[in-house]
């Protein structure tokens, strides 16, 4: 079904308007020309906007990509083909030019900004010497890898509405490329093919239920012509699915679904109906959950594809399947045949997982030595914390070694491949500050792995998180149905809550070596919320920094050997490819998704305009400086509300606005602080919040489950906490020295309360 193909733009010139998508600093082209006058550029903007403009072939000899050339990825060194470099998802760059004694010389070649401040997550494709990617609402752009010169530009024009159906930021994590096309999935739920010279749709499918809480985030991955997607939204309610479509047309030749349907309108296979043995109760009136929202692999050779499927909803095993079962196949990876999603074999990860504990996250194909013989095996490192290989003929368990600190489980039994959790902690009693928390021991951000040296590279998470238990759940229809009590705001005022979230949570690169299962070097980030690795054949990892920073690591013992300032916090995933004779290093820098909106962490600065960065040997561009704060308005008077009043905004706000705006009432950085609003958005509080007067910027409506009286209550505990922050920020600066060091004393005694230890650099 066709809907919405949305508008190319092509580029022309050094710069253009911002509204087309980016501005490029470091090459030597500039314009010459007088400016024109501000009602003209509008007028040109407002056009070029609206009437599609064809581009010239991006160069004559773009060849396409096809299965041949994926498969033999390493003939093909200065290319980026898929998402993970290879079907085996290695991200693992043979290039090396850039290496161990010449990294002292890496500098910024480029940067082209994405007029966002947005989280920016994808992972570029290098095809043929052009960058494909994609930035926030599914924006897809195509430029030059050695210039940065903007070729193409494609807004698939996603509805601002959907923004209340997205758990975690306007996010995409690239596009995927097959034959002359590229191809990229929108928030909104539509795979669209575009012609890979001139960014003009093909074709475009609405792959989702547009009536149900679906989203897609993830990047789409090609095999034997067959575009394959999954979705996102299980804790709103949905049952997840993987889909195959064909390049050529965009006809959908196969679905896969994940969990099993109401067995009342029958099983769609024998797999669904024997699943549905493994649940309990009426888990269909949510959906079920287990979304394929990231991760998948191929091996060419088994003609296999590796699925990782996402959490249940809601999390809460016992409101989602009173009575048990394992819930298949949540938290599972599944090997299907990619011709025909053909069911071949299983592996759960979390048997009945209850804390949003994914098998989502990056996987690795790889041979290994393993007891004395060599063993084709599947690496990940999930939610859970514990380092799994299987071996990906079978779905064979092998091995489960923790990775992070992990208080769930003990062990996983070597004879069953369970894990074997410990008692308590799925808050069946009441409560339990667990590790990991729900963000993870590791999140979607990528691993790499080295096969020179056999180690691979973690992005992880130290965290906790105490579970609530809810004895009943009251449904809310497209909101987060998550079965576990989350309407507290934590304790104490902005000043606390920053020396506690830096107790609580902090990030990590582990060297990981599968085959002794332990680490081998580590570096510890201030921020949980980092991006994803690159290893390369020149004897570097590079890895990005939410405090806004870009390393490069040597594999072999982690030394720090160069970084670049970002302004913003890197959550991207870098590549390495080669353009015009010369290696570069790229990577997207734009601070957000889910941990940066929802955790109340900010990188220092607060993130600047995201954009796209490009490194190479001897490069010297500069970054423009980064624009002076805006003045912080003043805080409106009190609106003298009861505090059971103000206790009831404060159970709407981490309801409902806490995953946006930030936990406490501190924002992320990339949307507004809540505290620090002008007076024209208090003055229109009910007609934005109930109305979406301000949808079309991307905060959706609530006037369906908010009425006016809420509205009230939540604008009034708004106010109190922008008091409570302008007095915090009035405070002499001696004062605020010796609150922080009090906080200190105080948030050492809520650990050892806890149990925890703390992890922060």
């Amino acid at each position: 079904m066709a809907r919405g193909l949305g508008k190319p733009t092509a580029f022309r010139g050094s710069e253009h308007d911002p509204s087309l998508g980016g501005r490029i600093f470091g090459w030597s082209a500039r314009s010459t020309h007088a400016p024109l006058p501000t009602t003209l550029l509008l007028l040109v903007a407002f056009c070029l906007a609206l009437s599609p403009v064809r581009a010239e072939p991006i160069r004559a000899g773009f060849t396409g990509v096809d299965q041949r050339r994926i498969v033999g990825a390493d003939t093909e060194p200065g290319n980026w083909l898929t998402h993970g470099r290879s079907y085996a998802e290695e991200r693992h760059s043979p290039l090396t030019s850039i290496n161990l004694d010449t990294v002292e010389n890496l500098g910024l070649a480029w940067a082209f900004d994405l007029q966002t401040r947005r989280g920016l997550e994808a992972t570029p494709l290098a095809i043929d010497g052009v960058l494909y990617f994609t930035g926030t609402w599914s924006v897809v752009y195509a430029v030059d890898g050695a210039s940065g010169e903007p070729l193409w530009r494609y807004d698939p024009q996603v509805p601002r509405s959907v923004a209340r159906k997205l758990c975690c930021d306007v996010v995409n994590r690239g596009v995927a490329a097959w034959g002359n096309k590229i191809f990229v999935g929108t928030l909104d739920g539509r795979l669209i093919a575009l012609n890979a010279m001139d960014g003009t749709p093909v074709w475009s499918v609405m792959t989702v239920d547009p009536s149900q809480p679906y989203s897609i985030t993830g990047a789409p991955r090609v095999v034997g012509g067959k575009v394959l997607i999954g979705n996102g939204g299980a804790e709103y309610g949905v049952r997840g699915y993987l889909d195959a479509y064909q390049a050529e047309t965009g006809q959908r030749v196969w679905r896969f679904y994940t969990v099993p349907g109401n067995p009342a309108n029958g099983f769609e296979n024998e797999t669904m109906r024997r699943i549905a043995q493994t649940w309990n109760g009426e888990w269909w009136k949510l959906g079920g959950g287990g979304t394929v929202w990231d991760s998948m692999a191929y091996d060419p050779e088994l003609d296999l594809l590796y699925v990782g499927v996402g959490n249940g909803t809601p999390w809460n095993r016992r409101l989602r399947s009173p009575g048990g079962g394992d819930n298949l196949f949540l938290s599972s990876i599944v090997a299907l045949r990619p011709e025909t999603g053909e069911y071949v074999w299983h592996y759960q990860v979390v048997p009945a997982e209850t804390w949003d504990y994914t098998a989502t996250q990056h996987m690795i194909l790889a041979d290994l030595e393993w007891k004395g013989r060599i063993r084709k095996v599947l690496m990940q490192a999930p939610k859970s914390g514990f380092f799994m290989i299987i071996d990906r003929e079978t779905g064979e368990f092998l091995s489960a070694e923790p990775y992070a600190e992990i208080t769930w489980a003990s062990h996983y039994d070597p004879e069953t491949g369970r894990p074997v959790e410990n008692p308590g902690e799925d808050y069946s009693e009441g409560s339990a500050t667990v590790q990991p928390a729900s963000v993870g021991a590791h999140n979607w951000q990528p691993m790499a792995y080295d096969p020179n040296l056999g180690l691979v590279f973690i992005p992880a998470i130290e965290s906790r998180f105490t579970y609530k238990n809810l004895d009943t759940l009251e449904i809310q229809p497209g909101l987060r149905n998550l079965g576990v009590d989350r309407r507290d705001n934590p304790p104490g005022d902005a000043l606390f809550l920053s020396v506690i979230q830096h107790k609580l949570i902090s990030g990590r690169l582990v060297a990981w070596d599968p085959r002794r299962q332990e680490a081998v070097w580590e570096s510890r980030y201030p921020l949980a919320w980092n991006g994803g690795v690159l290893a390369t054949a020149g004897g570097l990892v590079f890895h990005g920094s939410g405090a806004g920073a870009f390393h490069a690591y040597a594999s072999k013992d982690g030394e720090r050997l160069w970084s670049f300032a970002t302004q913003t916090g890197v959550i991207g995933t870098p590549i390495a490819y080669s353009a015009g004779g010369e290696q570069y290093v790229a990577v997207l820098a734009g601070w957000g998704g889910s941990f940066g909106l929802m955790s109340g962490m900010a990188p220092p600065d607060g993130p600047a305009p995201g954009r796209l960065l490009a490194f190479k040997l001897g490069g010297d561009a500069k970054l423009p400086p980064l624009p002076a704060p805006e003045p912080i308005p003043l805080a409106p008077a009190s609106m003298g509300l009861p505090d059971a009043t103000l206790n009831h905004g404060g159970a709407l706000y981490a309801n409902y606005c806490a995953y946006c705006h930030g936990a406490g009432m501190v924002a992320g950085g990339s949307i507004p602080d809540l505290r620090r609003l002008p007076g024209s958005v208090h003055q229109n509080f009910q007609a934005i919040v109930r109305g979406g007067a301000l949808e079309n910027r991307g905060m959706p409506a609530f006037g369906d489950v908010l009425d006016e009286s809420d509205v009230k209550a939540l604008q009034a505990f708004v106010i109190e906490k922008a008091n409570e922050d302008q007095s915090l920020r009035e405070a002499p600066e001696w004062w605020t020295s010796i609150k922080v060091a009090l906080y200190e004393v105080l948030s050492w005694f809520f650990m050892l309360f806890i149990g925890g230890t703390s992890n922060a650099a």
